[in-house]
């Protein structure tokens, strides 16, 4: 079995069920590579009302969110998911974009963004932020369960 750099990602067989909402199938493949190559499974929607379908009726630990998609752009999925359950109103969501301008991420913060991944993606930054996410998502297993929850840094 090959050794996982990411801190143990599968450990106990909990993983991050990670979907990524993007019109770009380039964009959708290039991330879901780099995922793979840790064997790290991707969900994917190539719009933004397929995603928002896919959120209702799954349990996704961390949404990556493309902001220019026709139909429905990622800001208006973002508050759509924010205005939706508890647990839509919680899951993290992370803007890939290519537009690092503080005008762009003051919006996303506003819609209920909680981090952001530049274009081009750096590879060390993706799994920086999965494992981070991974933590997160354990330390309240443990918390539910009565246990230490072991992540203290805030987003």
């Amino acid at each position: 079995m090959k050794a996982c750099p990411l801190g143990g990602l599968r450990l106990g067989g909990l993983g991050v069920n990670i979907l990524y909402i993007d019109d770009d199938a380039t964009n959708r493949a290039l991330l879901r590579d780099m995922l793979a190559s840790e064997d790290i499974p991707l969900a994917e929607a190539g719009d933004a009302r397929t995603g928002l379908k896919m959120v209702e009726a799954g349990d996704y630990d961390l949404i990556f969110m493309d902001l220019r998609m026709p139909d429905m752009n990622g800001l208006t999925a973002i508050r759509q998911l924010r205005a939706g359950s508890a647990r839509q109103q919680t899951v993290p969501i992370v803007v890939v974009t290519a537009d690092p301008s503080e005008g762009v991420r003051s919006m996303c913060r506003t819609a209920g963004a909680t981090d952001f991944l530049d274009k081009p993606i750096a590879m060390e930054k993706l799994f920086e932020m999965v494992e981070f996410f991974r933590k997160r998502r354990v330390a309240g297993l443990r918390a539910a369960s009565g246990a230490s929850p072991g992540l203290r840094r805030p987003i």
